[in-house]
């Protein structure tokens, strides 16, 4: 694999490819340590002891409306928390209906329900895995009040074609972008296409942190606002004990985001490795039989993790667990098939959602986090190769 820069020196790994490849890096704060025991050793010493939505919060905030153009961030306790901030925002309840991929994680239902709504289920894209425009469209009824398209994997949803719609219609738009920080679409960064959006920074994201934490993002000044009450109990950050409206207990981590501050110069050069990990794999599997690839190309995409289509997708998880690489199988039923949501969509006409089945039952998940070394990239990309090729002869 052809890179800037060779990593075979990374710590925790074995540079020869022969141990295991993990999913997601044992030692991803590896460099940052001294820096994180620094932080916390500070702001638990310091004069003021001030834990929650302090400074280092505010400076985190500005850091991140100002990198994107955006009107306001506020930062919550988790990317699902800000989720459901936007939704309570825009005024969405009891009566009203969201339409939301049928493919995806829990909380784009959750949070729906946890507002009084109902969630529509509309069916994915077959080559990005994510909510298509047209199916969404036929899933609009006079009760639609927003419409949630979703990033998916590496991939950003047609949000223009959504902007379209979701004008056309008189609807609100949420942009769940939790996995796309650092993804740019037409110009303009994930999370700003419509009222507002959203990043995750759980561990696991790209622009991950130890413990919990999102935040919301908005070209709207308004909404903003609102969402910093609720955050906070309903208070409006002027005077405390004053409760403006129903809110909940969603504050961040002044600990975390000084952290966060400090690891934000490097993100760039983070979401650049994977993205030549990314196409690197896309490179060298497009071309195997019974395997489908994200599409091709830089616009719109966010590569938090590497999902592939495979027809035997079980059989070539075996096979690369036996070749000591580490693979995940993100969502293996659909929203509508779970358990939880499945009564949402007893009885509803033009329920079928067969796009979204067939990426369950097909995808996986390939290492692609920035620690990797070039020889661990090489091994993943020879063990996929090897399993399709003997599979298809």
């Amino acid at each position: 694999m052809t890179t800037t820069s060779d990593r075979d020196a990374t710590p925790g790994t074995d540079p020869a490819g022969a141990g295991r490849v993990p999913f997601f890096p044992p030692d991803l704060f590896h460099e940052d340590r001294d820096a994180f025991l620094r932080i916390l050793y500070d702001i638990g010493t310091g004069a003021d002891q001030k834990f929650i939505l302090g400074d280092h919060t505010r400076r985190f905030e500005d850091a991140l409306r100002d990198r994107l153009g955006a009107a306001d961030v506020i930062a919550c306790s988790s990317g699902t928390s800000a989720l459901h901030l936007i939704l309570t925002a825009l005024g969405i309840g009891p009566g009203d209906e969201v339409v939301v991929p049928a493919f995806g994680c829990a909380p784009l239902a959750a949070a729906v329900l946890h507002t009084g709504a109902v969630p529509v289920f509309g069916d994915i894209d077959p080559r990005t895995l994510t909510l298509d425009p047209a199916d969404a469209e036929t899933r609009v009824t006079a009760r639609t009040k927003a419409l949630m398209p979703a990033h998916m994997f590496s991939v950003m949803a047609d949000m223009p074609r959504f902007t379209t719609l979701a004008a056309a219609t008189g609807l609100r738009l949420v942009e769940d972008s939790a996995v796309a920080q650092g993804a740019v679409l037409d110009g303009r960064p994930a999370g700003l296409w419509g009222d507002a959006g959203l990043y995750s920074f759980v561990q696991v994201k790209a622009f991950g942190m130890p413990g919990e934490g999102g935040a919301v993002v908005t070209r709207d000044e308004e909404t903003a606002r609102r969402i910093r009450m609720l955050r906070n109990h309903g208070q409006d950050g002027v005077r405390r004990g004053l409760h403006h409206v129903i809110g909940v207990n969603s504050r961040f981590d002044e600990v975390q985001a000084a952290f966060q501050l400090h690891r934000l110069a490097g993100l760039a050069d983070r979401l650049d490795r994977r993205a030549r990990i990314a196409a690197h794999y896309t490179g060298h599997l497009a071309d195997l039989p019974g395997v489908t690839t994200p599409p091709p190309g830089t616009d719109g995409r966010c590569h938090y993790v590497y999902t592939l289509l495979a027809d035997d997708r079980d059989a070539l998880r075996d096979h690369l667990a036996a070749e000591g690489v580490d693979t995940h199988v993100y969502y293996p039923k659909t929203l509508p098939d779970q358990a939880a949501f499945a009564p949402l969509t007893a009885g509803r006409p033009g329920t079928g959602w067969p796009h979204a089945r067939d990426a369950a039952r097909r995808q996986l998940s390939l290492p692609v986090h920035h620690r990797l070394t070039d020889a661990q990239v090489e091994h993943v990309t020879a063990a996929v190769r090897a399993h399709a090729l003997r599979a298809h002869r």
